[in-house]
């Protein structure tokens, strides 16, 4: 299935806020009363939940959308890091007129939902951390995997960006299994939005936090929301046993890990799990009933 087919009942459209100026969101399911805030990873944008949002709108207000210097949201500002987003999301949820949210986020997206989850504990209500940023890379090969993300960045920054280095980068995303869903429409989108010349302005800036990783941890100690860590056995960088490390510094954190053939992309990897784990836990504060048994 296509990206047009995904995002069809999707509203996309642009917001503005104060300080980050217009941000790009995509929107479904109003009506409902409980709204989830999905946010993507470093270098992505708002279509990684492509495979989530109908799914999930049937039951929720769910929104997705693009961090500034990011996709096609606004490149006005100068500093890029996790705490910067979080504010960013602060103002979105304001504008949007939204008191208080789930929050699930993948890589980057985590890192920044944990920072603002422990920021305004007043706003969230469930956190769920998929395969996040932000927690203590632990293992000799998450090292090495970092070291392998930065050479990946580092292609598609330091040099004009082509479809090869696109396709390597988005590759890094995903279980080996699940390349055949890098479909030409989303690895041109990407690229598109990568030559765009503020993407390429801004790019150097946003990819310099992957080196200060350690000086923006989320405080997992300060979480006091219902907290989910979903994870994938193949994650890199954060794998799972810098996972398990995290999670038992969060009081009466939940732990799913994925049993479809996912990586870092577990949302767009394996939609159909992802989206009952996720329909669950925002729900009831819970698992589905056989990830229990």
């Amino acid at each position: 299935m296509g990206l047009w087919l995904d995002f069809l009942g999707i509203e996309v459209r642009y917001v503005d806020t104060p300080t980050y100026g217009r941000i790009r969101v995509a929107e479904a399911g109003r009506a409902n009363k409980e709204t989830i805030l999905f946010q993507h990873g470093l270098n992505g944008h708002l279509e990684a939940y492509a495979k989530n949002l109908i799914a999930l709108s049937e039951q929720f207000h769910v929104i997705a959308f693009d961090y500034v210097g990011h996709g096609l949201s606004d490149k006005k500002i100068d500093d890029y890091n996790p705490a910067v987003f979080a504010e960013q999301l602060r103002e979105l949820m304001d504008v949007l007129k939204i008191g208080a949210a789930h929050l699930s986020g993948e890589s980057l997206g985590g890192w920044v939902s944990g920072i603002f989850a422990a920021k305004y504990p007043q706003r969230v209500k469930r956190l769920m951390l998929n395969t996040a940023g932000g927690i203590s890379v632990v293992s000799v090969k998450g090292k090495r995997d970092m070291a392998n993300f930065m050479a990946l960045n580092k292609a598609n920054v330091d040099s004009v960006p082509n479809r090869g280095t696109v396709l390597a980068r988005m590759q890094w995303l995903l279980h080996p299994n699940n390349h055949g869903m890098l479909v030409e429409e989303l690895v041109d989108l990407r690229l598109k939005i990568y030559l765009a010349p503020d993407t390429r302005r801004v790019a150097p800036k946003i990819n310099a936090v992957i080196q200060r990783h350690d000086d923006f941890l989320i405080p997992l100690e300060s979480l006091r929301c219902e907290t989910l860590f979903l994870w994938t056995k193949d994650n890199p960088i954060h794998d799972l046993e810098a996972a398990h490390a995290a999670s038992a510094k969060v009081p009466g954190s939940l732990f799913y890990l994925m049993q479809g053939d996912a990586a870092h992309w577990p949302q767009y990897e394996a939609p159909a799990e992802f989206n009952e784990v996720a329909a669950t836990f925002f729900s009831t504060g819970k698992l589905p009933s056989a990830a229990r048994s």
